[in-house]
């Protein structure tokens, strides 16, 4: 079991008591009537699927039921950061990248 902060709540909670509901941060077509039937198709059913690091949308169903964002890297299941609903992450897959790249470097200078 791990646990997950709720940014709403102020606090670590059991697992169980989340829920994911996919990726985050999908921005609806604006003018959807205007859509091809392909074009809305893969704004509803197709989702990026990333080895690494992703941003996903989760809702606290057992407390305050609000939604809200979670950073989390796919291969490790680390949570990296929880936000609110509107804001932006601090953490996407360029600067996990720089950071990965930044201590590799280092490495090679030891």
């Amino acid at each position: 079991m791990f646990y997950i902060y709720c940014p709403y709540c102020g606090e670590h909670r059991e697992e169980e008591e989340f829920h994911p509901k996919g990726q985050a941060h999908i921005e609806r077509p604006k003018e959807p009537e205007a859509c091809s039937d392909e074009e809305w198709g893969d704004y509803l059913f197709f989702r990026d699927n990333p080895r690494g690091v992703h941003h996903e949308l989760w809702v606290h169903a057992v407390g305050c039921r609000k939604f809200f964002n979670v950073t989390r890297h796919t291969v490790t299941y680390e949570i990296l950061e929880t936000y609110k609903m509107g804001e932006q992450p601090s953490i996407t897959a360029d600067s996990q990248n720089q950071v990965a790249a930044a201590s590799r470097q280092e490495g090679v200078r030891a």
